[in-house]
């Protein structure tokens, strides 16, 4: 399963990119990410993509159910990415938050987009980890 984090703005700071790259290389290949000036453009001709836009308003999971989660989505079928929506500074729009599948969210806390970038990478990582059964997840 190809997993995207698209991020509707830079990743600026060298320790959120280094952050957020690290994990990449921990994940082997398996989550890409996208900086673009306009997500929907990006997804608009995305089909067979499930898209997971992160909002404060979205729901809150444990990092056992977001494992479950992309499992799930995996086992489904119908898919063949995860698309995971990062807002900039103003957020995602609406009409880009139309186009979501789920609505997550890490916290009610506000982070910075290259925070919530390092955060779902280093979320991604523990998922997999907890799916495969290894020992990173306490």
């Amino acid at each position: 399963m190809n997993i995207k984090v698209i991020l509707e703005a830079k990743l600026k700071e060298g320790f959120y990119k280094q952050g957020a790259f690290e994990y990449k290389k921990r994940l082997s290949g398996r989550v890409e990410i996208i900086e673009t000036d306009n997500i929907l453009e990006y997804i608009k001709n995305k089909q067979n993509a499930y898209i997971i836009t992160l909002e404060i308003e979205g729901r809150e999971l444990s990092s056992e159910q977001f494992a479950k989660k992309i499992r799930e989505i995996e086992i489904e079928g119908y898919y063949n990415e995860i698309l995971f929506l990062i807002g900039g500074a103003q957020g995602l729009d609406k009409e880009t938050k139309e186009k979501s599948d789920f609505k997550f969210s890490m916290s009610k806390l506000t982070f910075l987009h290259q925070e919530a970038v390092l955060i779902l990478m280093e979320q991604i990582y523990r998922a997999y980890k907890i799916l495969n059964n290894e020992p990173y997840h306490k």
